[in-house]
């Protein structure tokens, strides 16, 4: 049976939601997916087919979502359906949802510095997702998130407690100084298979091979 992948994109654009399922869709056809493509989260108030897809790219940073998407959504990934995404496009999307929050297991709340140097560091070498790929650098943001424990972390970022936080007068924030975030994980929701990277800002930030690399196998590690 042919696998089928629904890619939802909109909200801020900041973070190139069209341009990111223009980059990720026709690959996921190349991998043998019926690929659906929308900019209406009215997709998710139809549960059979929500629950007849192999996986759901969410592409979506802030907005809002109702109760019956939010329900129909969770129920869908519940059952078996994948969830994979990146950056703000899943993990700061519908604040006020604390439900899907749950599911996803984040939620973005600063970047300090806004672009910066950091590195990001492998923490599951065995992973199939993260298997064969070594530490490596980015120049973007850096996401200081909070985080469900029960995440399968497959690798995380140090803070350095001098970036100035952001929204705020300009100081450092020297508390965070060696905290180890979280930067790659998965988890299950239900039957589902949730695969989250916070990687991805911006277009060309999936430029650096591991970025890539880590975002297409989450893709196909959560799909049933």
């Amino acid at each position: 049976m042919k696998k089928s992948a629904l890619m939802v994109w909109g909200g801020w654009p900041g973070h190139s939601p069209k341009e990111c399922t223009e980059l990720f869709g026709p690959w996921l056809e190349e991998q043998g997916y019926d690929v659906e493509i929308t900019d209406s989260m009215d997709v998710y108030l139809d549960l059979d087919k929500l629950k007849a897809l192999s996986l759901i790219v969410p592409v979506w940073t802030q907005g809002e979502i109702t109760r019956e998407q939010t329900s129909n959504l969770l129920e869908a990934i519940a059952s078996g359906v994948g969830i994979s995404g990146w950056h703000g496009c899943m993990a700061d999307s519908y604040r006020t949802a604390v439900d899907y929050q749950f599911m996803v297991g984040g939620q973005w709340v600063s970047h300090p510095g806004g672009y910066i140097d950091y590195e990001v560091n492998i923490t599951d070498h065995d992973d199939p997702i993260t298997t064969g790929l070594d530490d490596f650098s980015m120049h973007t943001e850096q996401y200081y998130m909070h985080v469900d424990p029960s995440n399968e972390v497959l690798a995380t970022t140090t803070f350095k407690g001098d970036q100035q936080i952001s929204g705020m007068a300009p100081y450092p924030s020297p508390w965070i100084a060696g905290c180890e975030m979280p930067a790659v994980w998965k988890r299950r929701w239900g039957e589902g298979r949730v695969f989250y990277s916070s990687l991805g800002h911006k277009l060309d930030d999936f430029e650096v091979p591991e970025v890539m690399e880590i975002t297409r196998r989450g893709m196909l590690w959560a799909s049933r």
